[in-house]
């Protein structure tokens, strides 16, 4: 009986512990990759490198940014809807990939709606509208009178993206006559900009300060419902006469749906603690970018909205990609 008792004592502790052992290591206990959509060194890749510094801070697990740029952001997103759901791969996520695909594409190798956990929002970058410094028009008035009498090109950052519909809006919206004329991103689209080979452009306040704070280039308006604060005198363009126009760039963090509710919830109480953060807030201020929180109830309630909203433009612009 004794030798019994020692084999269920022995046999007890070898449960025990390896009970002890399935438990899974406290969030988190490994760096986290954060995955970016598009190339280093724009606009998104920035602000992505800004919050990873600080999730690294605050999560004592270094955050290492992964640029997986292609397709309009489509692979990376893809990569991350397919990660483990254990809240070590966040996709910084925006409208390109996640509101404005569905409408596009006939079939997508993810679905927006359901492949995705919410964290939450952490930057809004209205549209602004640039125009090149020698076109003869300072406000939106001038620039649709001008346009009725010589023909403009206008650029935008590919077929189909945020800057291409947005633009054909505005011209469903004022009649401005203009030729599209799409680039492979926001750097050769200002480039040319600059060299005056296309007119005007659609693009996010962080693609245009650096050049309309020097003069390079002039920015009408914001595509916002109030003035942003580091631009405050350009106005809004329903301050200019276009009604209910609003059109605005928002980022936020994704994980693979499924992630434990614990891990997001962390993430983004760590998200909304860097958001809080007066040094973050004013390097994404010179962006011309405006720091955003929310709950991920309430960013899940934002993309099923803007989900809606792209595919009714998409559908008045006749734009098509497959």
């Amino acid at each position: 009986m004794k030798i019994v008792r020692k084999l269920a004592a022995a046999a007890a502790l070898l449960t025990a512990a390896g009970a002890w052992a399935a438990q899974p290591a406290p969030y988190p206990s490994k760096p986290v990759r954060f995955v970016v959509p598009f190339a280093p060194g724009g606009s998104q890749d920035v602000i992505a490198r800004l919050f990873a510094q600080k999730l690294t801070e605050s999560l004592g697990q270094q955050v290492v940014t992964d640029n997986r740029g292609g397709a309009a952001g489509l692979i990376a997103a893809e990569l991350v809807a397919r990660a483990p759901k254990d809240g070590y791969t966040m996709l910084l996520a925006s409208a390109a990939q996640i509101s404005i695909a569905p409408a596009l594409h006939a079939k997508l190798a993810y679905n927006p709606a359901k492949d995705f956990a919410a964290v939450g929002q952490i930057v809004d970058q209205p549209m602004s509208l640039v125009v090149n410094p020698a076109l003869p028009a300072k406000s939106v008035a001038e620039l649709v009178a001008v346009a009725k009498g010589r023909s403009l090109n206008y650029g935008s950052t590919g077929n189909g993206s945020i800057s291409h519909l947005t633009m054909e809006a505005f011209r469903h919206a004022t009649g401005l006559n203009a030729v599209h004329v799409p680039y492979k991103g926001a750097a050769p689209a200002m480039i040319d900009l600059l060299a005056g080979q296309v007119q005007l452009i659609f693009t996010s306040t962080a693609s245009a300060v650096p050049y309309t704070s020097t003069g390079k280039a002039r920015m009408l308006a914001v595509a916002s419902k109030k003035r942003v604060p580091s631009l405050p005198d350009v106005p809004t363009l329903m301050e200019a006469g276009v009604r209910d126009f609003v059109s605005t760039v928002w980022i936020g963090v994704l994980l693979p749906a499924g992630t434990p509710d614990a891990v997001v919830a962390r993430l983004n109480a760590d998200l909304m603690k860097a958001v809080a953060q007066p040094d973050l807030r004013e390097r994404l201020g010179a962006l011309g970018a405006e720091p955003a929180g929310s709950s991920p109830a309430e960013f899940a309630a934002l993309i099923r909205d803007d989900i809606a909203r792209w595919a009714r433009v998409v559908k008045a612009s006749g734009v098509r990609l497959d």
